[in-house]
């Protein structure tokens, strides 16, 4: 594990150059009142530039005004390239992408190393099994890291998503209530709601509440960010046409006071799609 000041020293330039992408607000913009709490991310697997290397990916995503990139766990042979594009252009990696493998505490390590502060877990269902024995296999998995988490200062985030057995926003929040953990909070994918459970975003906002440490920026029935095809029949609430209405979205999350990284989660691709994904982020998020 690296030194807790080599870890330090990764966070604290990182952020320091991500505040300063941050683009110019004139005099007469009105943002909304999420704007300057929320800094804005895209998943390195997103990024479709075959002939950039690890350094020049980073410097085109803050040259872009992406705040921060996350990470899966499946790149760890590729930490030092990692560590070495965080010094050089101070793009900071805020988090990594475990998915749901159950050995979390390598994932841990993994974020300490670049420097991050949490691990996306997906508690998915194993369909041979039932809720309550779904329900303690992961809370176990789970509870084996929070030792280390803890320790490390990395956040165990449960995302919600279609393959959980947590299906309902009361079923996550009562999953992550369980560890009695400031540790194990929610990553709240807003695009993973209505599409696959009865609740909408904002419904899933509300219920979980200041348990929402990041957030995947998505909506599935988007033309654009999502796939028309998949958008649930009957929704006529979304924004642009999508699924989601991201004012009432907006509303909850300022009432909860969050603050922190939103990462958007659809199809990635070259310099002028992620500038795409990056001002969409900015306009439906209210940030400008």
């Amino acid at each position: 594990m690296e030194q807790p000041n080599r870890r330090q020293f990764l966070r604290s330039s990182a952020g320091l150059a991500a505040l300063g992408s941050l683009p110019f607000l004139p005099l007469a913009a009105k943002p909304g009142p999420l704007a300057g709490k929320i800094r804005i991310a895209v998943k390195y697997h997103m990024i479709d530039e075959p002939g950039l290397n690890v350094v020049e990916k980073f410097r085109l995503l803050k040259e872009i005004g992406f705040d921060g990139v996350e990470v899966k766990t499946d790149h760890a042979a590729d930490t030092s390239e990692f560590v070495t594009a965080i010094e050089e252009t101070g793009l900071p990696v805020h988090g990594v992408i475990h998915s749901s493998k159950p050995d979390i505490a390598s994932a841990v390590n993994f974020a300490n190393q670049l420097g991050g502060d949490s691990v996306l877990v997906l508690a998915s269902e194993d369909p041979k099994i039932s809720y309550d024995e779904n329900f303690r296999l992961w809370q176990g998995r789970v509870r084996e890291a929070v030792p280390i988490a803890e320790k490390s200062g990395i956040y165990l985030c449960i995302e919600n998503v279609r393959a959980t057995f947590l299906k309902t926003g009361e079923e996550m929040a009562r999953f992550i209530d369980s560890f009695d953990s400031p540790f194990v909070r929610s990553y709240f994918d807003l695009g993973n709601t209505i599409t696959w459970t009865e609740q909408s975003a904002e419904y899933w906002g509300k219920t979980l509440g200041s348990r929402i440490y990041k957030l995947d920026i998505k909506d599935r029935g988007h033309r654009e960010f999502g796939d028309a095809r998949l958008k649930r029949e009957g929704i006529t609430t979304g924004t642009d046409g999508g699924e989601v209405n991201w004012a009432s979205v907006r509303k909850e999350l300022d009432r909860v006071s969050f603050s922190g990284w939103a990462t958007a989660e659809v199809g990635g691709g070259d310099r002028k799609r992620l500038a795409g994904i990056a001002g969409w982020m900015r306009d439906v998020l209210d940030l400008v």
